[in-house]
């Protein structure tokens, strides 16, 4: 055999091999596609539950959805709003926003309000940039700190009231960290005013 043949023979068997290795990847993400979607939908269905629990709504948040854009959802881009309903009528909304002014940079959040205005939740969406010890505990796996919103309004307490102690306010600090907590008591206290003001807007709106 010549070496242009066995060239010509070593090419073709690499292709072949080529070809079914690209076949059996494409076959194997074709197979497993649903199970991922399914296991993305489970985990943002979860995540929402954790704002807004499931027995104050019978519809499906993921596509009850509409996008607003105000910087007190915390920045000029679309922010996405989740709407729960009850019966078809309105029983709160999961707020998809920012933190802007937190120590490492934004810190982006859920938070659950009811029909009301009363938050049901807050929780931070990972990854976050805070400091590992210190501002790190607005994450719920790390201390209870974010469940201190449970509950609140802009009525109770006062809008004064909207801000950590040291500003004066209900809220606790962290020790050795106060802008970290400070911001994220302001994205939510502009997040609930936000709400107030747009709340038949919110229900009102078309969804994608």
């Amino acid at each position: 055999m010549t070496i242009t043949r066995a060239m010509l023979r070593n090419g073709v068997i690499l292709a072949v091999f080529a070809a079914l290795t690209t076949a059996a990847v494409a076959l194997l993400v074709w197979a497993t596609s649903e199970r991922v979607a399914d296991n993305q939908r489970s985990a943002q269905v979860q995540a929402l539950n954790a704002v807004m629990p499931a027995s104050r709504y019978d519809n499906d948040l993921l596509a009850d959805t509409a996008t607003f854009t105000d910087p007190r959802l915390g920045d000029s881009k679309p922010r996405t709003v989740y709407r729960a309903r009850q019966g078809g009528a309105p029983a709160g909304v999961v707020m998809d926003i920012l933190a802007p002014e937190g120590y490492g940079g934004s810190i982006r959040l859920l938070v659950g309000v009811d029909a009301a205005g009363t938050v049901t939740g807050v929780r931070m969406v990972p990854p976050h940039p805070e400091t590992p010890g210190l501002g790190d505990r607005i994450d719920i796996k790390k201390s209870d700190w974010i469940l201190s919103f449970d509950g609140k309004s802009l009525a109770a307490p006062d809008d004064a009231r909207w801000a950590v102690k040291k500003d004066g306010g209900d809220f606790d600090q962290f020790t050795g960290a106060t802008i970290t907590p400070r911001a994220v008591v302001t994205a939510v206290r502009d997040s609930l005013h936000w709400y107030r003001d747009n709340r038949d807007a919110v229900y009102a709106a078309p969804a994608p």
